[in-house]
Formats: C-alpha cells, sequence, structure tokens
C-alpha cells in the first residue's frame, strides 16, 4: 500500500541521494540494536579467548600470594589504603583488555551501520530530550509498546534456544561434589563459551533479521510524492524554466557569431528552405572545407538572406545538406565521407564565378 504524506500526496518515488545524504546528516539512518549487541558480545568472548588464560593466571597468583600471607599482613588505616589501591589496580589490568576490546567492537558496530559518516545535525544538543514530561511520553507512549514487545519476544526466543545448554550445565556433578579451584575455572570457562556460543548464533540471526527490517522501514519513510521529487530536481539541477532560457540565450549568441561569418563563406548549401549550410574553403591554410554556419527553418532563411546580400553562391542539395547539418560541426572540416560530394559543389561555384568574371570583364571593355 502506498505510503500518504501530511498532504496527501502518494510516497512512490525512492530517496534521491541529496534526500538521503541529508537523512545521515539527521541520524536518520538504518539502525539496529542487535548489530550493536552481537558485536559487543563478539568482542567479548574474542578477548576472553585471548586474554583469559593470561589474565586468570594474574588472579590466581595474586590470591595465592595474598591468602597465604594473609596471617603475618599488618592491619592499619594506611595499609588498608593501599590493599584498596592494589585491589583496584589489579581488576583495572584484568578488566581493561576486555573493556577495550568491548568499546571497539561497538564502535565498529555504529560506524558499519553509519558507513562511518558523522550525524552533525544529530550531534546538535536538544534540550527537550531532557524534559521529564517528553521522556515519559516516550516510554509509555504505543510508539514504544511495539519495540517492547518485540525486545519480550526476541528474549522468549534465546531463552529457548540455550534452555538445553543451560540445563546440561546445572546437571554437571560439579555442583554436588568437591573440586578445586582448578576445576571450578575450568567448569565456569567451557560453560560459559557452550552458552555464549549458542546465544551469539542466535542473536546473528536475529540482527540480520533486524537490520534489514530497519534498513526496509528506513528507506520506506524516506520515500518521496512526484511533487517532492520535482522539487527537489529543481534544487539540485536548477529551474527547467531558467535553464531553457540560460540554452536559448546561448544559442542565440552562438547563431549570431555564425551569421557574422556567412559573409565570408565560398558557398552555402540548402534544402531548400529548411536546411542551410554555409561552407568556407581556403587552400593555403585548409585541409578541407569547414562550417562556419549552419541553421535549420528561421535560422536557415537568415542565413539564405545574408548569402545573398553578399552575393555568396546559393546551392541546392538536399541530401548534402541535410548529412552537413546532421553531421557536421561549426567551425570543423566536413566529414570525411562528404569530401567528393562537396569538392563538385565547390568546383561548379569556382566554374560559375570564372564564367561570371569573365563576363563581367567583357562588358566593361564593350
Amino acid at each position: 500500500m502506498a505510503l500518504l504524506d501530511q498532504s496527501g500526496g502518494d510516497k512512490t518515488e525512492q530517496a534521491t541521494p541529496r534526500r538521503l545524504e541529508e537523512a545521515a546528516k539527521r541520524g536518520q539512518i538504518a539502525h539496529s540494536p542487535e548489530v550493536q549487541t552481537v558485536f559487543v558480545l563478539m568482542s567479548g568472548l574474542m578477548a576472553v579467548t585471548f586474554f583469559g588464560r593470561e589474565l586468570w593466571q594474574t588472579l590466581e597468583l595474586t590470591v595465592a600470594q595474598s591468602l597465604g600471607h594473609l596471617h603475618n599482613v599488618p592491619l592499619s588505616a594506611g595499609m588498608m589504603q593501599g590493599y584498596a589501591i592494589g585491589a583496584a589496580l589489579l581488576f583495572a589490568k584484568i578488566v581493561s583488555p576486555i573493556l577495550i576490546c568491548v568499546v571497539l567492537g561497538a564502535l565498529l558496530a555504529g560506524g558499519l551501520q553509519s558507513r562511518f559518516n558523522t550525524a552533525s545535525e544529530a550531534l546538535t544538543p536538544n534540550w527537550e530530550r531532557l524534559s521529564p514530561a517528553k521522556g515519559f511520553q516516550r516510554v509509555f507512549s504505543m510508539k514504544s509498546a511495539a519495540p517492547t514487545a518485540l525486545a519480550a519476544a526476541k528474549l522468549a526466543l534465546i531463552v529457548g534456544l540455550t534452555y538445553s545448554v543451560v540445563q546440561e550445565v546445572l546437571s554437571d556433578p560439579i555442583f554436588y561434589s568437591s573440586v578445586n579451584a582448578a576445576r571450578i575455572a575450568g567448569f565456569l570457562a567451557s560453560s560459559t563459551s557452550k552458552i555464549c556460543l549458542r546465544v551469539g548464533v542466535v542473536m546473528i540471526l536475529i540482527a540480520v533479521a533486524d537490520y534489514g527490517y530497519q534498513f526496509w522501514q528506513n528507506n520506506r519513510e524516506l520515500m518521496m510524492t512526484k511533487e517532492e521529487m520535482k522539487e527537489e530536481l529543481k534544487h539540485t539541477e536548477g529551474n527547467p524554466q531558467v535553464k531553457n532560457q540560460q540554452r536559448r540565450r546561448r544559442s542565440a549568441i552562438t547563431m549570431r557569431r555564425q551569421l557574422a561569418d556567412v559573409p565570408k563563406a565560398d558557398v552555402v548549401v540548402t534544402n531548400p528552405t529548411h536546411y542551410a549550410v554555409a561552407l568556407r574553403y581556403d587552400r593555403k591554410t585548409m585541409r578541407a572545407p569547414k562550417i562556419v554556419a549552419k541553421g535549420v527553418r528561421q535560422n536557415a532563411l537568415r542565413i539564405r538572406e545574408i548569402a545573398a546580400q553578399n552575393q555568396v553562391p546559393i546551392v541546392e542539395n538536399k541530401s548534402l545538406a541535410r548529412l552537413m547539418y546532421r553531421y557536421g560541426r561549426v567551425g570543423v572540416e566536413i566529414p570525411a565521407q562528404l569530401y567528393t560530394a562537396v569538392a563538385e559543389v565547390l568546383a561548379w561555384v569556382y566554374r560559375t564565378n570564372r564564367y561570371r568574371y569573365y563576363a563581367e570583364q567583357m562588358e566593361m571593355r564593350q
């Protein structure tokens, strides 16, 4: 079913690149929180996989040293402060590799979804977001009910698909037998890996589906009406009426320049009234005749009039005039395929002018 905007027009046109760029500046892009969750989860698992053994050994050594010398450790206010600082540094040393990997994963997920473009308008402070009333409306509105229900469905799906793994972990003999610390650590590591792996696979499937839906929904919201498309084209390509006026103005200037060169032409080939092409040829400076002016209909008539006023020969050759007008360019030599036909025309013009010259000389002598 076609989308409707506030003016009632059907949104049937895909968004233009300019509209997509403006939407990206506002932060209106396809963004899935599930993709963010997957990257954070996988980054944490990779950090535990690569640094887990070393971190566990550090923690184990520190605890063993602390508990092994607990009987002769002096206790005082100053010493307790030092112990607290040492414990904080140890905690930072253990947690920092995992935390850094998780932060990098989150940044990478956001960058991939936004194509590493910064939403400048989205970063502008909007004080309305800090309004308690607005926040209450956002949380308890019908618009937020659908995402809440969808999140509950996702949670139910994850629980359902990981229930067997959790049940297997809970049935392990470690819960009702005496084991050492190493066995507990190994059990925690293997159990966490199994559960996280199952959750990760489920989350990847959910993230792919959710991002596909968000991408479709975002493109659907950015669709345009035909009127919006016309306005967009006016802004990007300019007003068509203004462009037509500029084109006509340029054509008029070009035509005036061509008409100024018609008196220098050696011959004008016509069709007889629709087309007119003026040619000029100088054996000393040109390899082939050049077109100095060409026109159709009204412009062709003006070329003929100027040629007649300046005694430039006018030759009627329908096919040649059409071909030169179609394939020839002003200021450029004629196409090689037309050399023979143009040579015959020029030869006839030269012969005619020579006979005319002799006739004028005879009249002057008489």
